[in-house]
């Protein structure tokens, strides 16, 4: 998975731009400004509520095009003390996505990073939306004793295959203990990249203020059952079928999230679904006043695109967020009232 997203020359990453009608999916901040716009008065927020530090950083983990950063520092400027304040870096490693980032984004003198840890110390904002579905994963396969991995391999025909490599006790303590007696036959992920970069937010929200936001499609609690997927031109294919020629992306564990960033000494608040989230931020207030300068073909437009990002037979419930903070925080705009998960 890690291969066919991000090989330097053969990655999907490498050669496309997976955006918009003419790519392969389409996010959030692609469908409605509304998104990018609350989660700018969201950090306002959390920057006001950690004593206005000055410089800084604002982070967001695989920017796209840009769009949702573009949004957000629009609305930052409504807090023009906030706005200053800010100094931008993006963790991209796609250099056809740095190019258009860099073109969108030049007002804001971006900084590009390859890695969380390679954002410089002291205060930080970080934004995270659909980044984690693309972390390479592991399939674990329930076998009569023990349990196997999911490997790749060839078939007869020499085609690329799933196949399943031998049972190991060392493979069953990945999962934790009340998982591994799952029946015979049971597949279950595990993101180590996703577990190990939650530790390093934890780690650094335990020593210096700030928080993260994360939205991504995934479950709560952790739950069984294979979710990796691939998609070409807007259409689900075989995950084997054109490895570096279509996304990859699998549920996030949000469960398993929240449990590595609370060990390693943050606060977790959520997850809630999206369209809870969005309609405590204000959406439907921003929707109105985008509306009331808005023609009628306009207005439609803005209503359907907010619609789709908080009605729950859409992208309102599959989709959830979830904020990791530094631990003496109160709980963020949007999660007041939502249950500080304690894993499963």
């Amino acid at each position: 998975m890690a291969m066919a997203l991000h090989d330097p020359q053969a990655g999907y990453y490498a050669q496309h731009d997976p955006l918009g009608r003419t790519g392969d999916f389409i996010t959030a901040p692609e469908i409605s400004q509304i998104f990018g716009e609350l989660i700018g008065l969201w950090c306002a927020d959390l920057w006001q509520r950690i004593g206005q530090p000055e410089p800084i950083i604002l982070a967001e983990l695989g920017p796209g095009r840009g769009t949702l950063m573009a949004d957000l520092l629009r609305a930052a400027a409504i807090v023009p003390a906030f706005r200053r304040a800010l100094r931008l870096y993006l963790v991209e490693a796609s250099p056809v996505l740095r190019a258009e980032q860099q073109r969108g984004l030049a007002a804001a003198d971006p900084q590009f990073v390859d890695s969380v840890e390679a954002l410089p110390p002291g205060p930080l904002l970080l934004v995270a939306n659909e980044f984690f579905d693309a972390l390479p994963i592991r399939q674990l396969v329930r076998g009569r004793s023990e349990w196997a991995e999911r490997l790749v391999g060839l078939d007869a025909a020499d085609h690329l295959a799933f196949i399943e490599g031998p049972e190991s006790p060392a493979l069953s303590l990945l999962l934790p203990a009340k998982r591994r007696a799952l029946p015979p036959g049971t597949i279950v992920e595990i993101s180590p990249a996703a577990a190990a970069l939650a530790a390093a937010l934890g780690e650094r929200f335990a020593r210096s203020p700030g928080a993260a936001l994360v939205i991504d499609y995934g479950y709560f609690p952790s739950g069984p059952g294979p979710t990796l997927s691939a998609l070409r031109h807007h259409q689900p294919e075989g995950v084997l079928d054109n490895p570096g020629d279509a996304d990859l992306s699998a549920h996030v564990d949000f469960a398993t999230f929240a449990e590595a960033a609370r060990n390693a000494g943050a606060a977790i608040w959520g997850p809630c679904p999206q369209g809870r989230f969005l309609a405590a931020l204000g959406a439907e207030t921003r929707l109105a006043a985008l509306s009331a300068r808005a023609g009628p073909e306009q207005q439609a437009l803005l209503a359907s695109g907010l619609n789709r990002l908080i009605d729950p037979a859409e992208m309102g419930s599959l989709f959830k967020a979830m904020a990791v903070t530094s631990p003496d925080l109160p709980a963020p705009v949007g999660f007041a009232g939502a249950t500080v998960s304690e894993g499963e």
